[in-house]
């Protein structure tokens, strides 16, 4: 019986010094905090979701990673995402985890579903599972609709109480915050008091204003200052989302004008802040070429007035002259011959992808502007196009700003290798987090290691407000990228925007592998992002 006894003992205790101390533990890499700091040798070793010892200790993962020669980093945060209407179709996200991003913030243009319905579809999104962690602002824009349709004015009293109330109610969903997006109508129908007033519903419940200003031309200096004032009016931070200067008389000048404003509206104590992705072309759709005033009404009344051979002739004369409430990014992008069309919604059209609309019109024997009106006319949806307008120069001054993050105005892709919700065929959407290191760290030293991953990493989660985030650290979430910085490539471009990039081989997300050597794992251990003023049920 006593050696029966012992025998049991023995077996217990072989049985506990197997079993694993760890879920994971990352081996022997170059382990950077998020915070600015330079790399230490160290091991990361995770359990229960959480970085819980950095540093060399006894005990095993139960899944060992291991990362010599490599470097370890916090999980990259996509300040500007586009994946709110993916996410519930497909939660997993492979091509913005194949970059390295393990948290995205979305809704420029808005939630997907309307205020009432946020908290339920954050629920719905949490009992379907997704691979990263996701939150929302909610758009300025969605109350404006619910309540004055496409109209061009400005609310009275009542509406402007119920457009808060809205807001109010996304809020308390979980909303983090509220947006503009000031160059597209009916957002640009809003004027500045409008947005101060709405945004003291946001500012009501902590929230963050953040914008797509109302122009990144030549008057984009005036655009952040009123962002800037709504901030400061309303009382709540303010992000300038995809920070440009789409001018190029004022490229390397107006960049550095906007960072004077913001460093002084900084001193004055007003919290404003931007994100950029690092790409000499922007994209949106076609029709914002088109003035303002022609979208009153809607997409039926725009198609209408594009029939009307007098409107066309108007429409043509303000695209030389200017037109009230509308950002000229014909101008922007130099003329037509630096817009390209990226996706014709059309069959018919489906040829002239990739060409300019001013060869387009060449082709077609048309006048540019003509060709674009029957693009967008015979559209089956949104047409969209890709504007060069930006230059080098202006990337790398924004990236210097130590108030700078990194967005990429890209959503996860409904299909492995294919494009996002927004059907824009842009590299962002696969390249642009590896691109920072690859580019403006390793080949144009624009940036250190060290402060390319702050922005990317702690940076974004404290303007963020994103509790136990952004960091390695005991305690908090264990969202990690393990990269090669000699191999790290941004591959996808203009002409093969879906290619995914070399370099990274582990992502983690609350603890969990879900990169592993480039594949994903299929888990889906994201969690949703709360704003401050949400209410549970």
């Amino acid at each position: 019986m006593k050696h029966r006894l012992s025998l049991l003992l023995l077996l217990a205790f072989a049985a506990h010094a197997q079993t694993p101390a760890y879920d994971v533990v990352i081996r022997g890499g170059r382990v950077l905090d998020g915070r600015g700091n330079p790399w230490i040798l160290a091991d990361v070793a995770i359990r229960d979701g959480h970085f819980v010892k950095i540093g060399k200790f006894e005990g095993a993962g139960r899944i060992e990673i291991d990362a010599r020669g490599k470097y370890v980093s916090p999980g990259w945060i996509d300040a500007m995402d586009q994946s709110g209407s993916v996410l519930p179709v497909n939660g997993l996200a492979e091509n913005k985890l194949r970059e390295g991003v393990t948290t995205a913030i979305g809704g420029e243009g808005g939630t997907p579903v309307p205020a009432e319905k946020v908290a339920d579809y954050f629920a719905d999104l949490e009992q379907k599972g997704i691979s990263i962690n996701f939150g929302s602002y909610f758009s300025e824009t969605q109350a404006r609709v619910a309540v004055l349709q496409y109209e061009a004015r400005e609310p009275n009293a009542e509406e402007l109480e119920r457009m808060r109330a809205i807001v109010e109610t996304a809020m308390k969903g979980g909303a983090m915050g509220m947006t503009t997006a000031l160059i597209y109508p009916p957002s640009s129908y809003a004027t500045t008091k409008e947005l101060t007033e709405v945004a003291k519903a946001a500012a009501k419940y902590g929230g963050i204003y953040a914008s797509h200003i109302r122009g990144e031309g030549r008057e984009v200096v005036d655009a952040v200052d009123e962002a800037i004032a709504i901030g400061e009016g309303a009382g709540l931070p303010v992000e300038v989302f995809h920070l440009k200067v789409a001018y190029q008389p004022g490229w390397g000048a107006l960049m550095r004008d906007i960072g004077k404003h913001v460093e002084q509206a900084r001193q004055r104590g007003v919290d404003v802040a931007a994100d950029l992705y690092v790409y000499t072309a922007g994209g949106t759709g076609l029709e914002a070429t088109i003035p303002s005033w022609a979208h009153e009404g809607g997409k039926k009344a725009l198609l209408e007035r594009l029939a009307d051979p007098e409107i066309r002739a108007r429409l043509k004369r303000e695209m030389k002259t200017g037109s009230p409430g509308w950002w000229n990014i014909i101008e922007a992008a130099g003329g037509w011959n630096g817009i390209v069309l990226g996706n014709a919604r059309n069959p018919e059209n489906a040829g002239l992808v990739g060409k300019s609309i001013a060869d387009i019109a060449k082709e077609q024997g048309k006048d540019p502007a003509d060709a674009a009106f029957d693009l967008v006319a015979k559209g089956q949806g949104r047409v969209m196009a890709i504007y060069h307008m930006m230059s080098e120069q202006d990337i790398e001054t924004a990236l210097r700003f130590p108030w700078t993050s990194i967005g990429s105005d890209a959503g996860a892709a409904v299909e492995l290798g294919g494009g996002d919700a927004t059907g824009l065929p842009h590299p962002r959407s696969y390249g642009n987090f590896p691109r920072v290191i690859a580019r403006y760290v390793r080949e144009r030293k624009v940036l250190t290691l060290e402060e390319a991953i702050r922005k990317m990493t702690s940076w974004p989660a404290t303007r963020m407000r994103l509790e136990g985030r952004g960091s390695i650290a005991a305690g908090l979430w264990a969202d990690a990228v393990v990269f090669d910085y000699d191999k790290i490539q941004d591959r996808a471009t203009y002409l093969e925007p879906t290619v995914f990039p070399d370099g990274i081989e582990s992502v983690l997300v609350n603890g969990q592998v879900v990169i592993d050597h480039g594949k994903h794992t299929g888990a889906r251990p994201g969690k949703i992002l709360y704003g401050p003023g949400r209410k549970p049920n």
